[in-house]
């Protein structure tokens, strides 16, 4: 299977990212992807305000991915916010990965851990998922995460229990001192954690910004990589925009796994269990 990340640099406006990401789909799909992965926020930037506003054109952007998916003949995936719920006066959104068919359908992965956390509160304005989800890309298994939920290795070994072999991420990652780093290695850690490919798709650097220095909302680093089931990095992009498109080798992921079968030597234990 041939994937495309993305690496993309959402800005404020909703139609002209739609836009951009089309023919970002379109230039995926004439590589030869079959599954073309954007970032976290592809919608919109977390710098665009707030973000239940922002989700009033959900519909809109997710017609766009469609079409792009549609008339390209690839599986397309991308971050957007759909209205969720109201706590304490303040109306939530889902933070979603959202999968589009070339023949139409939808699926939506809500991310499950809320990035609270480097003095951020995401669950002030972000109603935390409580599915896993999994698709099917050219008769693979896909596992869904998004951005901090790369924190979580629980979440990476559910997934391949399920069957995933390819595990995506699309994140909008913060910066500050060391984070490009943790990205990468948390990357890594959860590729051996599965022993899966995890395919980890970042915004682009803000122009002009500092990867080391902080900026408030989380707005991406670049960065984006696709790792082995083994732990070691397949290919990596670099900070600005780009397409990065990777062939999976899913024969790795069945060897990997006969070798160290870490996620069948679990047995019974909670982690796995439904």
């Amino acid at each position: 299977m041939r994937i495309s990340l993305v690496q993309f640099s959402s800005g404020v406006d909703v139609d002209d990212n739609a836009s951009r990401a089309a023919r970002r789909v379109t230039e995926a799909a004439d590589a030869g992807a079959d599954l073309v992965v954007f970032p976290e926020a592809t919608m919109a930037s977390f710098a665009a305000g707030r973000l239940d506003v922002v989700a009033q054109s959900a519909e809109r952007f997710a017609a766009a991915m469609a079409a792009a998916a549609r008339s390209a003949g690839v599986v397309v995936i991308a971050g957007m916010f759909l209205p969720a719920d109201a706590v304490g006066g303040k109306n939530r959104i889902d933070n979603v990965a959202a999968v589009f068919y070339p023949d139409g359908r939808r699926e939506t992965y809500a991310k499950m851990h809320c990035y609270d956390a480097f003095g951020y509160r995401e669950s002030a304005t972000v109603r935390p998922g409580t599915n896993l989800v999994t698709c099917e890309v050219a008769g693979t298994t896909v596992g869904l995460a998004v951005c901090f939920d790369i924190r979580f290795p629980e979440q990476f070994v559910k997934l391949a229990a399920r069957g995933a072999e390819l595990i995506v991420v699309p994140a909008s990652w913060s910066a500050g001192p060391g984070k490009t780093e943790q990205w990468e290695l948390l990357a890594r850690a959860r590729a051996l954690d599965s022993t899966s490919v995890v395919a980890a798709v970042d915004q682009a650097l803000p122009e002009g910004s500092d990867p080391e220095e902080p900026t408030g909302p989380p707005l991406g680093v670049g960065h984006s990589l696709v790792v082995g089931p083994d732990g070691q990095i397949v290919a990596c992009a670099g900070r600005g925009e780009g397409l990065l498109t990777v062939d999976v080798d899913l024969e790795a992921v069945a060897r990997v796994r006969r070798a160290i079968p870490v996620v069948a030597l679990r047995g019974s234990e909670p982690l796995v269990e439904e």
